[in-house]
């Protein structure tokens, strides 16, 4: 894995990542009554660890998950097992007990209890004593985006030249513009947007963009102080995109249309999509399983034509 380094940037260096892990993966039941949905398996790796690699790789030094009850897993996954490790050495498996080891060796990571289900914004805010005065990046973990470079990476390309607080962006097709937050502004440069503000979930009829914000954002420490003034909306949760919009109209906020291929795993085809996709960019994987969505299709056209 190829780490970027990023020493000469003009800005302050952007070093810790927030993962809020606490939602309860509805969509998802029955599975996530007792697994938690950020360790479901891509492929063979769990979902958290896809995105937890993504920060590896855009240069991130320290991940900070916003954890809710019974997600424990999720840490134990990124510590050491040192049972495991012994029986896999005992056992003279090698190659696994690598694999093992080099998980725990990943990044630092750091756990704060997000105590009540109060929304995305409460759970960003939680992280405020750990971020500290620095600029940070937050991965929802729902979203798996296959890009290179990442699209964390891109973000941070954005911010080191402009120097402003940066959020994903990408069009969705009308009838899905109330699934998301919906940005409005202008286009000042190729895949650049001036964000004005930023609409929660609107009618499809009255929406002012197709552009929906994706789950990545990097945000300046300035949110933290919208967030402690945002008040909760009518489901009592404090709204990342209120905070959001009031960064843009107060200081400035960017719109970028990212590059990648987004997979939604918190919805079940998402998952199914992105473990196939996943899977077929495999050398062990791909080209077996091509071999057999290909036999499938074939099999289904025969079915349709009798």
């Amino acid at each position: 894995m190829q780490i970027r380094d990023r020493t000469n940037s003009n800005h302050k260096p952007v070093r810790k990542a927030v993962i809020p892990v606490a939602g309860l993966g509805t969509r998802l039941l029955p599975i996530t009554k007792s697994v938690p949905k950020e360790l479901l398996p891509v492929v063979d790796v769990p979902a958290i660890q896809v995105v937890v690699e993504e920060c590896v790789n855009a240069g991130i030094e320290e991940v900070i998950f916003i954890t809710g009850r019974g997600k424990g897993g999720i840490e134990d996954h990124f510590d050491y097992n040192f049972e495991l490790e012994k029986i896999l050495e005992r056992r003279g498996k090698l190659e696994e007990l690598e694999r093992v080891r080099s998980i725990s060796q990943l990044i630092r990571t750091i756990a704060v209890r997000q105590k009540k289900p109060l929304g995305l914004g409460h759970a960003v805010l939680c992280a405020r004593d750990v971020v500290e005065d620095e600029p940070f990046v937050v991965l929802l973990p729902d979203d798996l985006i296959g890009s290179e470079p990442s699209v964390t990476c891109q973000l941070i390309d954005v911010y080191e030249k402009y120097g402003q607080g940066v959020v994903s962006i990408m069009p969705v097709p009308e009838e899905e513009v109330s699934r998301y937050g919906i940005v409005t502004g202008e286009n000042w440069a190729p895949s650049l947007h001036r964000v004005r503000s930023i609409v929660e979930k609107p009618d499809p009829e009255i929406s002012p963009s197709n552009l929906a914000v994706i789950g990545r954002y990097l945000l300046p420490p300035a949110i933290f102080g919208f967030l402690e003034d945002q008040k909760p909306d009518e489901s009592g949760e404090i709204q990342l995109t209120d905070a959001l919009s009031k960064l843009a109209r107060e200081r400035a906020l960017v719109g970028y249309e990212f590059t990648g291929r987004r997979h939604d795993i918190g919805d079940k085809l998402g998952f199914l999509t992105a473990n196939i996709s996943y899977a077929l960019q495999r050398d062990d994987l791909g080209p077996k399983l091509l071999h057999y969505l290909r036999k499938k299709v074939v099999e289904a056209d025969e079915q349709q034509s009798h």
